[in-house]
């Protein structure tokens, strides 16, 4: 699943050297901080989260809910043949799951450096470097796509990338895609019980930015709304067809940023979309 689990550390929570702050930022500004971030950032980021995400396991998100017992792409078994692409592939072990299952996925990232952790584990994945919203696909390539904590959190205009995904899938493709559930905007982004009150408003649509002295953004996430999301997903052409918001397994104990047991047993957060294409 991706590295872009959201923020690595959420709002409140990255590089030292950046201030955070609420402002708008648009398509390119969004995109360039994102491969920056990334780039400077995922060294860490495998080193802290490898073990969880292992090198051929397919998570949603940090509740820790696999694919192999979700079977939100389809059954295990039904999924072999056919062509997926995973958007925002990280170091693409999720791909490498779908791959033991007899599948042909291709992992798209933005991240140069998250493709080089992608070479290391190994595997015969096919590895493309490029942006959500501007697929280097032919319509019509690809069975499924899915996105753990890809791309989606990080782009000003989710319609597009949408948009593209439609255009690349065949008729009747699925696309299921993983985000920090929208309700957690509305809660300061910690694991202990400081994270617990509403410190923000759950409408409050402005993107969160880290940027630099110079005022360039280094890190952007941008909330939509449950609403803003079906809406999104409708206007991207598809069809939702479930809404899965995991709860806590008792067998999980770690922290993740503003992950924990404490917060996860009481609000959601992770929000997973199941997907159909529309085709008339």
């Amino acid at each position: 699943m991706n590295q872009e689990y959201g923020q690595e550390e959420g709002p409140g929570g990255s590089e030292a050297e950046a201030e955070a702050t609420r402002r708008d930022a648009g398509e390119a500004e969004s995109s360039r901080a994102s491969r920056g971030w990334w780039d400077r950032n995922a060294d860490e980021y495998q080193t802290e989260h490898g073990a969880f995400l292992g090198d051929d396991r397919f998570v949603w998100g940090p509740e820790g809910l696999d694919e192999a017992d979700a079977g939100l792409l389809g059954p295990a078994g039904s999924l072999k043949g056919l062509d997926v692409l995973e958007i925002g592939a990280g170091a693409a072990q999720c791909s490498r799951w779908l791959a033991a299952q007899g599948a042909r996925p291709v992992a798209l990232d933005l991240s140069h450096r998250q493709l080089q952790h992608a070479l290391r584990i190994g595997g015969d994945v096919p590895l493309v470097e490029a942006d959500a919203g501007a697929l280097p696909f032919r319509d019509g390539s690809f069975d499924l796509a899915c996105s753990a904590y890809g791309a989606v959190p990080f782009v000003a205009d989710p319609v597009r990338v949408f948009r593209e995904v439609h255009r690349v899938l065949r008729p009747g493709g699925r696309w299921v895609f993983s985000v920090t559930h929208p309700i957690r905007w509305a809660f300061p982004d910690e694991p202990g019980p400081e994270g617990l009150s509403v410190s923000a408003s759950y409408f409050d649509r402005t993107p969160y930015v880290e940027q630099d002295e110079r005022g360039r953004a280094v890190y952007v996430e941008h909330h939509r709304t449950i609403g803003d999301r079906v809406r999104d997903v409708v206007a991207g052409g598809f069809r939702l067809i479930d809404l899965v918001e995991p709860e806590w397994p008792a067998w999980n104990s770690q922290e993740w940023g503003g992950w924990s047991p404490l917060r996860g047993n009481l609000i959601p957060g992770t929000a997973i979309f199941v997907c159909e294409r529309g085709d008339g």
